[in-house]
C-alpha cells in the first residue's frame, strides 16, 4: 500500500508480513538515516539502496511514538521538495 501527499509517495507497507512482521519504507534526511541505523536494529536499509528512505520494522525497538514521528517527518521531507505553489498548496488545506 503506497502513501502520498500531494501525489508524491512519503510510505509505503506490504499487505502481507516480510519474514513474519510488518515493515514500512518511510522517507527521511540522510544525516537522520545514518543515526537512525545506528540506533536502532529495526530501522535498516531499504531495497532502494539509498539513505533517503528507511525500512522500519514494526514491533521492532523502534516505539510506536517514534514510528508517529517518523512517518511525519517523512510527509515533511515531501512536502519541502514540492515546487513552491504545491507547497503552498498544502498549507492551505
Amino acid at each position: 500500500m503506497v502513501f502520498k501527499v500531494m501525489g508524491k509517495m512519503f510510505a509505503y507497507i506490504s499487505l502481507e508480513p516480510k519474514d513474519g512482521v510488518f515493515k514500512v519504507d518511510l522517507k527521511c534526511n540522510p544525516e537522520q538515516s545514518v543515526e537512525l541505523r545506528e540506533k536502532y536494529n529495526g530501522i535498516t536499509e531499504t531495497d532502494f539502496k539509498t539513505l533517503l528512505w528507511n525500512l522500519v520494522t514494526l514491533d521492532s525497538d523502534v516505539c510506536n511514538e517514534l514510528i508517529k514521528e517518523l512517518i511525519d517527518h517523512s510527509v515533511e521531507e515531501v512536502i519541502k521538495k514540492l515546487p513552491k505553489s504545491k507547497r503552498e498548496e498544502y498549507f492551505k488545506m
